[in-house]
């Protein structure tokens, strides 16, 4: 067995793959055979199946036309298997997206008539409908990953370092969409839902996801191609840039061990089964707890992907030569690194659900302060966000010196893939929320009864714990992934320049090290500004067409009248696509005028000793601006949920109208501007190890 292991790994990864692309595709079938409801229900679903189809399609229009001119450049400039690689990492990202949203917008209805049946019913549709999503982002991941191996090695002929170095363009690939995914779905998503809670809820006094609002298809809409296209890519990205990074690592650290390449390749396999087996455990106990039910399918996947890491370091990893410094790695320490990064993984989980869950006392604090009016609600909120970057950092600094303690920078390597190995279940848990979100605006929309909305009412409030707790997963594993680029980056240059030179390279002592700190630390806010403009414009726009709309069209409030809901779908798009472009453009530019110009005359060690500093100040302000944004928008929101649940006065009172603007401020905080600075950061890194040839004359 060990041999064959040894001698098929990249072979095993592919199958492991490809059975969750298989399982994704029973799911679907599954899920299209359940009925979808009255004539009705499938009209407000067929509407928010168009809106989110026709946003998609213009989005990745705009995409290609970056991608066409990219693909070409890297084909020049490095080559036609980072060119190909770019190509194919993608087009499978952005399918990942795209499929999973198109099976969400199918199961969001089929939830809805699942609910008349009772909590279960539903939740298992709703489950499972997150799941292809979740299945799709590790198996397509690790496909393209394995796969372009595969046959770059056994095909074209390539040695493996050649083939992990094409391996980067694919990498670069998935950030690219993943970037444009989460800024286009998070500016839509947030544009519209800022606009119908402004006039819908605070001015005109009506319910969430009311038919009346013109704004309530957009916003639906919004779920899906933001929270499950954008997430689907940013961690299809995530996960493919760590794999490919660790096996870059691999091949720099352990010369002639192929192994330590495959390593993270089969990790993600056996981890793809142990979440499908995990994925069965999820079901809703006599106790009724919803959260529970979906921790049982996250604990049950990870003790499943711990013993199965034993064989697997074993056979893989046991004979493993001394890294350059002399220090002996075994298997053991190796193993105890994909401890670490489970460990994490669960860390950060119960951290940020501790943040944003309405039974904890941060989102009590916030919601209590909303007696007081907006602006204390608004001070809360933001102390709350900014006391939340506090635990995750420290586990994540935790377990950065543990691993790094065990085996180095290849050990904390390792931890980071053993934590995103998790990521097949962890979606399929985000993926839930937009779809329990939807459903219950369906089951609004379609005037079903009362009871219907008594069970899509919580779902979708664990819904918005869910995806809170994804986001903080997906940012600490950026945080971590970044690290591991820029190591890589290190180790890379190291090939190009002298050892002295490279010591002077990051020191702190340095001065355009010191700028470079303090250009990459300036990036994420920027960035995130622009993110936070992008939605407050475009939700101006929404705001001042809901209320034309109010003012202009006869009968709306009285329910005779029909709104013009294509009227916002065609605003938030074309608003979306039109603000994506400069802030996604930052990440791109910033290292190449960093490293490139200064070589250009004549002072190249400026540009890669600056270069380093950007890549160092972009991990850390950004993992904490994002932790931050992402931790403090999802307190927010369910603060808003918790009042209108019964607290303070619940529905229409004082407290609720500052919790409703507490929560348009935090969802582009959550939502868009947090979420995005994930790829950002990552194509600053991947960038700039893409470039590493052109940083000296050597």
């Amino acid at each position: 067995m060990e041999s064959f292991v040894a001698n098929n790994a990249v072979a095993i990864a592919i199958v492991c793959g490809a059975a969750a692309v298989a399982y994704g595709v029973i799911l679907i079938m599954w899920v299209l055979k359940l009925p979808a409801g009255n004539e009705k229900m499938q009209e407000i679903a067929g509407a928010i199946q168009e809106g989110a189809k026709a946003y998609l399609n213009r989005q990745t229009r705009a995409v290609a036309i970056v991608g066409v001119v990219l693909f070409v450049i890297l084909t020049v400039a490095l080559g036609w298997h980072t060119g190909v690689a770019f190509l194919v990492g993608a087009i499978l990202s952005a399918s990942t997206g795209w499929i999973g949203m198109m099976v969400s917008v199918r199961a969001n209805v089929r939830t809805a008539e699942a609910a008349r049946g009772g909590l279960k019913p539903a939740m298992n549709v709703a489950f499972r409908g997150g799941s292809v999503t979740g299945l799709l982002v590790v198996g397509l991941a690790l496909l393209g990953v394995a796969g372009y191996y595969g046959v770059m090695t056994k095909i074209v002929g390539t040695t493996s370092k050649e083939a992990v170095d094409a391996l980067i363009g694919l990498g670069f690939g998935g950030s690219l969409v993943s970037v444009f995914a989460r800024l286009g779905g998070g500016i839509y998503t947030k544009a519209a839902d800022v606009g119908a809670d402004l006039v819908g809820k605070v001015e005109a006094g009506i319910p969430e996801d009311d038919p009346r609002n013109p704004a309530v298809i957009a916003d639906n809409v919004g779920d899906n191609v933001g929270d499950c296209a954008g997430m689907a890519a940013d961690l299809f990205e995530t996960y493919a840039v760590t794999a490919v990074a660790v096996m870059l690592l691999g091949s720099l650290l352990f010369k002639n061990y192929d192994k330590a390449l495959m390593f993270p390749l089969v990790i993600g396999g056996v981890s793809i089964i142990a979440s499908i087996i995990g994925s069965f455990f999820v079901r809703v106990g006599s106790g009724g707890g919803i959260m529970a039910a979906l921790y049982k399918g996250l604990i049950a996947s990870g003790i499943l992907a711990a013993g199965a890491f034993i064989p697997v370091t074993y056979w893989l990893m046991r004979d493993l030569p001394k890294l350059a410094d002399g220090k002996v790695v075994t298997w053991g320490n190796i193993y105890i690194c994909t401890i670490i990064g489970l460990v994490v993984t669960g860390a950060i989980v119960i951290i940020t659900e501790y943040f944003t869950a309405t039974k904890y006392g941060p989102v009590k604090h916030i919601a209590s302060a909303s007696q007081t009016g907006s602006a204390t609600n608004i001070i809360a909120g933001l102390a709350v966000s900014m006391k939340s970057t506090a635990l995750p950092v420290l586990a994540i600094s935790g377990g950065i010196l543990l691993a790094n303690y065990e085996a180095g920078i290849y050990g904390i390597a390792v931890a980071v893939m053993a934590q995103l190995s998790m990521t097949g279940i962890i979606v399929a848990i985000d993926s839930y929320g937009p779809i329990t979100d939807n459903a219950g605006g369906i089951a609004e929309m379609a005037e079903l009864p009362e009871e219907v909305r008594g069970v899509t009412d919580p779902l979708d409030a664990v819904g918005n714990t869910t995806k809170a707790v994804t986001k903080g997963y997906a940012i600490g594993s950026a945080g971590l992934a970044a690290l591991v680029l820029f190591a890589s980056y290190t180790d890379e240059l190291g090939k190009h320049v002298n050892p002295e030179a490279l010591k002077s390279a990051f020191a702190l002592q340095s001065a355009p090290v010191i700028v470079g700190l303090f250009i990459g630390g300036l990036l994420p806010f920027i960035f995130a500004a622009l993110c936070m403009e992008a939605v407050g414009s475009a939700g101006g726009m929404v705001v001042e067409e809901v209320r034309r709309q109010f003012r202009e069209i006869p009968g709306i409030m009285e329910g005779t009248g029909r709104p013009e809901y294509g009227s916002c779908v065609d605003i938030v798009t074309k608003a979306a696509l039109r603000k994506m472009m400069l802030p996604a453009l930052i990440p791109i530019l910033t290292p190449l005028v960093i490293g490139l110009v200064p070589r250009a005359l004549g002072a190249e060690s400026l540009g890669y000793e600056m270069l380093g500093g950007v890549l160092v100040g972009s991990i850390v302000t950004g993992l904490f601006l994002a932790i931050s944004m992402t931790s403090g928008g999802g307190a927010w929101d369910n603060a808003k949920k918790l009042i209108e649940d019964g607290k303070y006065g619940g529905k229409g009172s004082d407290a609720h109208a500052a919790a409703v603007t507490g929560d348009t401020v935090g969802d582009p905080y959550k939502d868009t501007a947090g979420p995005a600075i994930n790829p950002m950061i990552k194509v600053v890194n991947i960038v700039a190890l893409l470039i590493v040839p052109y940083l000296t004359k050597n």
